[in-house]
């Protein structure tokens, strides 16, 4: 029996050995099911991966056709759509505008990304069409638009205006096409004319006989263009009997403008290339209050001593010219602008119109006191202090810049 019992707990004890090395075995046996199914994938992936493709033999790689680039055009061909407004209860007001029932004979269509002007309805007498993509304007838009007195056309691309379309405009007093692309003036302008703007054009071009007939225009503003001296022709201002204001500031001229009518009260020819002034230019100008001729090339061999002894004068600008003395001017000149010339001195006793020390001078006596108020002499070569005779001269000086 004890043998028996012996046997049996070696036995127990074998089998007790026996469990964890089949344990390990099963575990040893399933990693390696694991790195034989893993070895395998990575074949399947790598196998689909592309190959290259063998070379031919001395052949050559074939070039890639390149696509030309597209050119910009000059001008843009995709403009933004007009805007359109709701049906208005006003007959005849065109989508395209705003016809505002608190002010019944204004037509508001500036804007709203036009390229053609709509037709203009009989009752307008205002026409806004300002800020726009316009390139002409036709007879057809304004064909039943007899009654318009003010048409701003300003900002557009305007290049062609209809001959004819003038004749259709009997009434009209105010015409504003400031910035753009005209080249000449329009021709057959309605004589009621009072107001004629046309700066920041392109115009080299002023049809003779085209201001004849317009006795009642009161301003002509010409600045920024391409006038030269040969677009001024000797009669091109015949007619303008009632003309205030002259603008030809910032064009190419190298000479004071020919039979300027003598009763305009401004001037103004800034930022061109005049040189010199004809002695007694201004002899007839019995209006003339304001003259500015800044950046030119002025000197004092090309203006007479007392070429701006005019007793109408009151504003007088010469700056940023070449100047090295200061002009004779008059009693009623109020302002006088000589910044940024070559002055290197000033005598208040040479220009003053009147003896400084004239016992005969009341200090009392305003009428008989110059009137120089304002005086710019800064950007010369002139240094302080202040000439004393100047001071005496000028008593109703309030500003010296220097």
């Amino acid at each position: 029996r004890e043998k028996f019992l012996k046997r049996e707990d070696c036995l127990q004890l074998h089998t007790a050995r026996q469990v964890p090395e089949e344990g390990f075995r099963t575990m040893r046996a399933r990693l390696g099911l694991f790195l034989l199914l893993s070895l395998l994938l990575i074949a399947a992936v790598w196998g689909q991966a592309p190959k290259p493709r063998p070379r031919k033999p001395g052949g050559t790689r074939r070039p890639t056709a390149t696509r030309p680039q597209p050119v910009e055009p000059a001008e843009p061909t995709d403009f933004p759509p007009p805007i359109l407004g709701p049906p208005s209860n006003i007959p005849g007001c065109p989508r395209e505008c705003f016809c505002p029932p608190s002010f019944p004979s204004a037509l508001y269509c500036d804007g709203r990304n036009l390229r053609k002007i709509p037709i203009i309805p009989a009752w307008a007498h205002y026409l806004y069409l300002q800020n726009n993509y316009i390139d002409e304007v036709t007879v057809e838009s304004f064909k039943n638009a007899t009654e318009l007195k003010w048409v701003n056309l300003d900002n557009n691309r305007i290049r062609r205006v209809d001959r004819q379309l003038f004749d259709k405009l009997p009434n009209l007093l105010f015409l504003y096409m400031e910035r753009n692309n005209l080249k000449e003036v329009p021709n057959d302008l309605p004589p009621n004319l009072e107001q004629l703007r046309l700066s920041r054009n392109q115009i080299s071009k002023i049809p003779p006989g085209v201001f004849n007939k317009m006795e009642h225009l009161v301003l002509l503003d010409l600045h920024h263009n391409k006038l030269g001296d040969s677009d001024l022709g000797k009669n091109i201002f015949k007619g303008l009997k009632n003309l205030v204001q002259l603008n030809l500031a910032h064009n190419i001229l190298r000479k004071m403008p020919p039979n300027v009518p003598h009763n305009i009260f401004q001037l103004f020819l800034d930022r061109n290339n005049i040189e010199d002034i004809p002695q007694g230019y201004f002899k007839d100008f019995h209006n003339l209050a304001f003259v500015r001729l800044n950046n030119n090339q002025l000197t004092d061999k090309g203006v007479p001593k007392t070429v701006f002894n005019v007793s109408s004068l009151l504003d007088l600008h010469l700056a940023y010219n070449k100047l090295s003395n200061v002009p004779v001017f008059n009693l009623q000149l109020e302002q006088l602008y000589l910044n940024n010339n070559n002055i290197e001195k000033i005598n208040g006793t040479e220009i003053c119109p009147f003896p400084v020390m004239s016992m005969s001078m009341s200090m009392n006596d305003e009428d008989a006191m110059p009137r120089l108020r304002y005086l710019r002499l800064d950007g010369n070569a002139l240094k302080p202090p202040i000439p004393m005779d100047l001071i005496m001269c000028f008593r109703h000086l309030k500003s010296i810049v220097m």
